[in-house]
């Protein structure tokens, strides 16, 4: 029973979500349940972060490596958390006011080092050992050269050039994974609500 009722819920639920879209009837239960949802999810962020405290607590204790980041992470997250609950969250509040002057920066300092690993990858794809690479590497180059005024002043056509690749082909070629990735989605959520899916209940 343990793995035979998750499996009669997933089904159930998502029977109903789907036809909830073909039947109006269905949309006063389908409320109820999405508000049941809603309240799981809730529960779910309360045992979060006590498994956040429980982890970070014991490597503390131990003075394990890195101790003094677990420290900062659990003075920070209890400070926005009191900021949150009983100074609210509204603009000109100090909870918004340390997301924009700390939080915020900090996070738009981890995305622009990203930009050295993409780089790093991009450097590796281009290397031409095939016609599908070179064409990637000077579709590349092309579109790089547009961007930046250089471009304009070789060819002044370069800028439309570049807008035309990345509109037509590109555009093209992402509509196609999109819907390859819709298929595969669709594929993989049929495949849990049949019960042929059991990897979110931990199985293989």
């Amino acid at each position: 029973m343990r793995r035979e009722v998750p499996v009669i819920i997933c089904f159930l639920a998502g029977a109903l979500f789907i036809g909830n879209y073909f039947s109006p009837k269905l949309q006063p239960v389908a409320q109820v349940v999405n508000q049941w949802a809603i309240i799981c999810i809730a529960f779910a962020y309360v045992l979060g972060v006590a498994n956040i405290f429980r982890i970070n607590y014991q490597v503390i204790t131990r003075k394990g490596k890195d101790w003094i980041y677990k420290v900062v992470l659990i003075v920070g997250l209890i400070l926005m958390i009191y900021l949150g609950i009983f100074r609210g969250v509204k603009e000109g509040t100090a909870f918004n006011w340390v997301f924009m002057n700390a939080i915020y920066p900090m996070q738009a300092t981890m995305f622009a080092l990203l930009a050295f690993y993409i780089a790093s990858a991009a450097f590796r794809a281009f290397r031409i050992r095939s016609w599908e690479a070179a064409l990637l590497g000077i579709t590349a180059v092309l579109v790089m050269i547009g961007r930046v005024p250089l471009g304009e002043a070789v060819w002044k056509e370069f800028p439309p050039f570049t807008e035309w690749i990345m509109n037509v082909p590109q555009l093209a070629a992402k509509r196609a994974i999109m819907i390859g990735a819709a298929l595969g989605a669709i594929s993989t959520g049929l495949k849990v609500l049949i019960g042929l899916e059991k990897t979110y209940m931990g199985g293989e």
